[in-house]
């Protein structure tokens, strides 16, 4: 009887797989256009799916390998059972290895079992809950079916009753695991996820130790195209697909540093709330974590209706938007390589562009930008009023350089020109040629890219770009980590290409050469914060490091720190929109501080010392490494003197 049976069941699930499969495609192709390379896609997937993909996965152990057994044995399974039961192929060894298949899938559905006994309240729960016993009907009537089909049972083993019961359960693991694939469900993730990998929109992000964490412009010539995202239909067709993709796995709402302050952001809930607006509908369903403060049910949208209502309720409230510090937590984290930080942007800029409504003080800032070149609306011409003693040499009357000094902002931060001053010391004392730009520098565009104010953005680059293009120098170094990660990054798109070192990084790299000595560090405990643009962005853990070493610290590590450091709350222009929460985000942060033990925290970014140092009660200094470094430095030793070693490589 199931000899009869299964070929059907079998079949049957693959055609309404496919009707599915279209119909999900169909949705995604709502989206705008964006080229791929289809079949170098397709042929990329495994390589991505098994190596670029599992090092993210691979950081947790027992469910990378609950991933391995449950996800391969169900490949395995699926194939070979179309071969076995739906072909008739059970004879040599086919059979065999789908028992073996079935089997490991089983051992990896306990896993899961367990791991939903007691779920952590990352994982949504709802639908997902009733995964283990899916995967383990599967599994189980798959092996079951397949004894006979080996021979260590009777072919006519059982009674026609047994037949019935071993087909309802196929049935059963045959609607979740097939069916439920393409038409919704936990597996929804598996056929999405895998075309999503094919036809990631930063395929560069694939290969070992590769980065794509730059905004791609908006081309503000085609007047035909969205400034931004308005409804879910203005994404990439590519993107819907990576938001389909979503596991609900939680791990980006466990290191969100807003939704850890209680703002109302959640970067699992939004990703699924761009699930519920590509197909339409509301978000009643969802079984996770809501935003803080804004309970499920009371949003609802459709593929070409409005993200963000201009009043009332809609997909998503715009304080969610703003809440975001674009620190790229949550995108680092992602098994599946979404892309959140990228959403985010492109619809904060239909909100900043076409409606002007960017919350508290960033209409004020843009202004700023656009009238003085400058975020704080100052005197561009007062740039080096901090440095009128230190006779700064002027690309303007150098021409060429081997470092060009990018001092940002911060030359109007009477805070971080502290920490100017050391740098240039730092520089002095290694005999390095610089220059700066003086009051030719303008703001390199972060904030406003952030806020979503492209056209300011794309000014401002094109005019510090015309101004670069004037000189000759061989690289850029500045101590802020978001104008190196724009410079270095972002202005490429735009015509502007350079090699651009973060101070930290140059610093170690002049250590290195044996144009740095320092005296012995006779300080307290240290510990070290990572910035966002640096760290994330830009994959530098190593070489601060390495310069705190140099100085003879002992760096005592946050439990926070490397690709895992929590945000300091200062980027994107968080502290512009100002969305309150329960609690402030840096005095989170000053808390990991706290907790290490450290009396100093060095810092790395003009932001973060500025956050840092905001927090009320702080129970430790906040020092940025070029601090540190001119205070310690001492003559170098004469020509011909013993090199002293290198400092080691930091893990």
């Amino acid at each position: 009887m199931l000899e009869t049976l299964l070929p059907i069941l079998i079949f049957a699930a693959l055609g309404l797989a496919v009707i599915g499969a279209w119909r999900r495609v169909r949705l995604w192709r709502q989206g705008r256009p964006s080229a791929v390379p289809l079949l170098k896609g397709l042929a990329a997937m495994p390589r991505r799916y098994l190596v670029d993909l599992h090092h993210v996965v691979g950081r947790d152990k027992v469910m990378s390998n609950t991933h391995v057994a449950t996800a391969g044995g169900f490949v395995a399974a699926a194939v070979l059972m179309i071969l076995v039961h739906g072909l008739g192929l059970a004879q040599g060894v086919l059979g065999w290895l789908l028992l073996a298949a079935s089997a490991t899938m089983f051992v990896g559905s306990l896993f899961v079992a367990r791991r939903r006994r007691n779920p952590p309240a990352r994982l949504s729960k709802g639908p997902w809950m009733r995964l283990p016993k899916s995967l383990m009907a599967f599994s189980l009537s798959v092996f079951a079916i397949t004894l006979p089909a080996v021979g260590l049972l009777p072919a006519d083993f059982g009674h026609w009753l047994l037949a019935l019961l071993l087909a309802a359960v196929v049935v059963w693991g045959l609607g979740e695991m097939v069916f439920g694939m393409t038409w919704g469900g936990p597996m929804k993730h598996a056929f999405a996820g895998a075309l999503h990998l094919a036809f990631h929109r930063r395929a560069e992000r694939f290969g070992e130790g590769n980065r794509s964490t730059g905004l791609k412009a908006l081309d503000l010539d085609d007047e035909a195209a969205p400034l931004g995202v308005e409804k879910p239909a203005d994404f990439t067709w590519n993107q819907l697909l990576g938001f389909d993709a979503c596991v609900q796995c939680g791990r980006c709402e466990a290191v969100c540093p807003a939704f850890a302050a209680g703002q109302p952001l959640n970067p699992k809930k939004l990703i699924q709330d761009m699930v519920v607006g590509l197909a339409g509908g509301s978000d009643a369903n969802y079984a996770g974590s809501p935003y803080p403060g804004k309970p499920v049910g009371e949003h609802h949208g459709t593929p070409h209706g409005p993200i963000v209502a201009r009043e009332g309720k809609a997909l998503v409230d715009a304080e969610t938007l703003w809440s975001c510090t674009t620190c790229r937590a949550c995108v680092e984290e992602c098994p599946m390589m979404i892309e959140h930080v990228d959403a985010i942007v492109d619809m904060r800029r239909h909100l900043t562009l076409e409606r002007g409504q960017t919350p508290n003080k960033g209409a004020e800032v843009l202004d700023n930008l656009i009238a003085t070149d400058n975020p704080g609306g100052f005197d561009p011409g007062a740039r080096l009023h901090w440095a009128a003693d230190l006779n700064l040499p002027l690309m303007a009357d150098v021409k060429q350089a081997e470092v060009l000094l990018w001092l940002g902002d911060g030359a109007f931060d009477m805070r971080n020109q502290r920490t100017l001053r050391s740098l240039v010391k730092v520089l002095r004392a290694a005999e390095v040629e610089f220059a700066v730009l003086g009051n030719e520098e303008r703001d390199s565009g972060d904030v406003a890219r952030r806020l979503g104010d492209e056209a300011t953005f794309q000014s401002l680059a094109k005019r510090n770009i015309a101004t670069l293009a004037q000189y000759r120098f061989q690289r850029i170094v500045t101590c802020d980590p978001h104008s190196f990660h724009v410079l270095g990054n972002e202005y490429g798109e735009l015509g502007g290409n350079y090699e651009v070192r973060h101070h930290s990084t140059f610093i170690a790299e002049l250590y290195d050469a044996g144009r740095l000595a320092f005296a012995p560090w006779k300080g307290g405990n240290v510990t070290y914060h990572d910035p966002c643009y640096l760290g994330r962005y830009n994959g530098e853990y190593e070489a601060p490091r390495n310069v705190l070493k140099a100085l003879g610290i002992e760096v005592k590590e946050m439990e926070r720190s490397g690709f895992r450091s929590r945000c300091c709350g200062g980027g994107g222009g968080a502290p512009i929109t100002d969305i309150p929460g329960e609690r402030r985000i840096p005095d989170m942060r000053m808390n990991d501080v706290k907790e290490s033990g450290a009396e100093l925290v060095a810092v790395g970014c003009p932001q973060c010392t500025a956050m840092l140092e905001g927090v009320v009660d702080a129970t430790a200094e906040v020092r940025d490494i070029a601090e540190l470094v001119a205070d310690a430095l001492v003559a170098r030793p004469a020509a011909g003197a013993t090199h002293r070693p290198q400092a080691e490589e930091v893990i």
